[in-house]
């Protein structure tokens, strides 16, 4: 497989018509669950969820009465994610986009970004891009909720990358609270995901 292939949506689209989506854990990502009933849970908004799959985190912060709306490549996964949505009576709004056409569409619209296994999916040429479309669809003092897939095994996607990898791409353009290592993650990624809250920083 060729990095060229995953910037399709063809690529994406028959990952889940074969059911050959690992990163699907077929719920909403524990940490996303501890967070939102710790303390520190931010205070419900207008959220974008990246790469959003079938929508469980999606439903998850729907149901913490945060207005959601999550975008995929595939439109399998959103047409799935929109069933979920119905059969749960959620809230959430599902689209299929680019992520990197979101900005022309969606300039400092949320006030979160929620991003969990689509850095990780994306080219990682494109990462610097993937910054700087999340920057400008949030609000100044908007924030970036990541649930960052930190592994370190070749190849990908999805490809790995170090908390100091994190912070090398986010810290020009986002205030770094906090990024620290997942402390409930499901038994395939323990030890491999850290939390991060970023605050974005407008010029």
């Amino acid at each position: 497989m060729t990095n060229s292939s995953i910037t399709n949506p063809e690529y994406w689209e028959q990952r889940y018509q074969e059911k050959s989506d690992r990163w699907d854990i077929k719920q909403a990502a524990p940490p996303f669950a501890t967070l939102l009933q710790s303390t520190t849970a931010p205070p419900p908004g207008r959220i974008a969820v990246l790469g959003c799959g079938r929508g469980y985190d999606a439903l998850l912060f729907a149901a913490h009465k945060f207005e959601v709306i999550g975008f995929d490549f595939a439109q399998s996964a959103i047409t799935e994610a929109i069933a979920l949505a119905k059969t749960s009576q959620s809230s959430a709004k599902f689209l299929q986009r680019n992520i990197f056409d979101l900005p022309a569409e969606y300039e400092n619209y949320f006030d979160y970004v929620l991003e969990h296994t689509c850095f990780c999916a994306i080219d990682p040429a494109q990462r610097q891009a993937y910054v700087q479309l999340t920057k400008s669809i949030l609000k100044p003092q908007g924030q970036l909720i990541g649930l960052f897939f930190t592994h370190n095994r070749p190849g990908g996607p999805p490809f790995g990358m170090t908390p100091e990898e994190i912070r090398h791409y986010f810290q020009t353009d986002f205030q770094i609270h906090s990024l620290i290592p997942a402390t409930n993650s499901i038994r395939d990624r323990q030890g491999e995901e850290h939390l991060g809250r970023f605050t974005v920083v407008k010029n």
